[in-house]
């Protein structure tokens, strides 16, 4: 496919200056003339240099590739048909809906932009964490330095032990046959060839336990919304997990509270001043 310029250039313009930051959960700040963001703004959300963002909008420089055009895509909170349009006028054919899919809808990500105190994340179906807010990662972990299979929790479960040490003991039984479970439903939603059959295979010839709970054939095996993590620092915390499901895309946005006046809930009161 041939990379359409003027097209593109004129597209992102449209689309950004129809954002406002409290949009893209950014603060608007004082004698702000931009009627939409700003380029700066666009770039530092997408993590590129702000001359490499420049120069796309001025119909200039290479041809942005694939992981830098689903970039732009999250950080102007594109829908997913105009994510497709994006890729066609920069030149590539769209990524794959539905469960393979990483791009976030608007709708959720206006939702996580206004859980700054709260810890959440989107995860995929897999359970490959896609985004988490400041109090996520200090809850869970910086899901953003995992790469490949390891990105999926459920993968690590039975691959790494160390990632077993942020949940209770007695509830190790259980998840593991739920993630187990929960790989099984998304195998036979994708059928063979997909990721989930990919990351089947390898956790097969990896883990006896997976083996072993994967000849259970169980399936509709889930934890509950009730959790018991063990945070490094902060020790045993009895949460709830309410969760928002994206049809669309697979992903599923998970929330953490806890009851107010328990000891969990202060605790969570303090990880939101540390994160922040």
């Amino acid at each position: 496919m041939d990379m359409d310029r003027s097209g593109l250039a004129d597209f992102l313009r449209r689309c950004r200056e129809s954002l406002q930051p409290e949009d893209v959960g950014l603060p608007r700040g004082q004698r702000r003339r931009t009627s939409g963001l700003r380029r700066e703004e666009v770039a530092a959300l997408a993590h590129m240099s702000v001359d490499y963002y420049a120069r796309i909008e001025r119909q200039r420089g290479p041809q942005p590739s694939g992981s830098m055009v689903a970039s732009i895509a999250q950080a102007l909170h594109l829908s997913l048909d105009q994510r497709d349009h994006l890729y066609r006028l920069a030149g590539h054919h769209p990524p794959v809906r539905g469960g393979a899919g990483e791009h976030l809808s608007p709708g959720v990500l206006r939702i996580l932009d206004r859980l700054d105190d709260t810890p959440a994340e989107v995860v995929t179906e897999l359970g490959e964490t896609l985004r988490q807010t400041r109090p996520g990662v200090a809850l869970l972990g910086d899901a953003s330095l995992r790469t490949g299979p390891a990105r999926s929790l459920g993968y690590r479960w039975f691959t790494d032990p160390t990632t077993r040490d942020r949940y209770h003991p007695d509830d190790h039984d259980l998840l593991g046959r739920a993630w187990a479970s929960g790989l099984r439903h998304v195998l036979a939603l994708r059928g063979p060839g997909s990721r989930a059959a990919t990351l089947t295979e390898d956790l097969l010839a990896r883990s006896a336990e997976f083996r072993r709970v994967w000849e259970l054939h169980e399936v509709g095996v889930h934890p509950g919304e009730r959790k018991r993590l063990v945070h490094p620092e902060l020790g045993l915390l009895e949460l709830q997990c309410q969760t928002l499901q994206d049809p669309h895309q697979g992903h599923s946005l998970l929330v953490y509270t806890a009851a107010p006046g328990t000891e969990t809930y202060e605790k969570l009161q303090l990880l939101a001043a540390v994160s922040t």
